[in-house]
């Protein structure tokens, strides 16, 4: 194996290591979306780039299905509507693109989670002010630093890296965790 690629492997083994002492948070983040789906809640995700995929991963796993046939979980993806996502863009800006989404469609019942492996884009924290304004639970998934984005979130979990990739792979392992136990316990 290429010097490099063994490199990038026990890096990636060490996060998700790390992320191994961050499970009583999963555990409390899942704990979180059952609420709020009991409580007739719903659960809008987003952030940019593949945070943006993650996001669309994440509502697809809890809207469709996981593991098991069950009813299904009113979760949305902020990023999925194109016609949306450019309308606001050219007309307010695109550090309006989630804000906006949310002032429409977010309620203090809800629950929002956002992606972002720095916790600073301009579009992010906008939009995490909005749910603060509206009293909505907000879920946080960052890297390492957390930026500003995790002094906003009720609860936020870091991955231990700062590198986009081995962040993003972190995360992905923590939703998938969480909607194998949140379909666990509805269905």
């Amino acid at each position: 194996m290429p010097e490099q690629m063994r490199i990038g492997l026990e890096d990636h083994l060490r996060v998700i290591e790390a992320l191994g002492e961050q499970l009583p948070l999963v555990q409390e983040i899942a704990d979180r979306l059952v609420a709020t789906f009991r409580g007739g809640g719903r659960v809008y995700v987003f952030g940019n780039g593949g945070s943006a995929a993650d996001a669309q991963h994440i509502t697809a796993e809890l809207l469709g299905r996981f593991k098991l046939d069950r009813k299904a979980l009113p979760a949305v993806a902020l990023t999925a509507n194109t016609s949306i996502l450019t309308a606001v863009g050219n007309d307010l800006g695109a550090e309006q693109f989630f804000a906006r989404q949310v002032e429409g469609l977010v309620e203090p019942k809800d629950l929002v989670w956002v992606l972002s492996v720095s916790g600073t884009s301009p579009n992010v924290i906008r939009a995490v002010r909005k749910v603060k304004e509206i009293g909505a639970t907000l879920i946080g998934f960052t890297g390492r630093s957390g930026g500003e984005l995790a002094d906003f979130c009720d609860l936020c979990l870091r991955a231990d890296h700062h590198s986009s990739d081995r962040v993003q792979e972190a995360h992905e392992l923590a939703y998938h965790l969480i909607c194998e136990n949140v379909e666990s316990v509805l269905a």
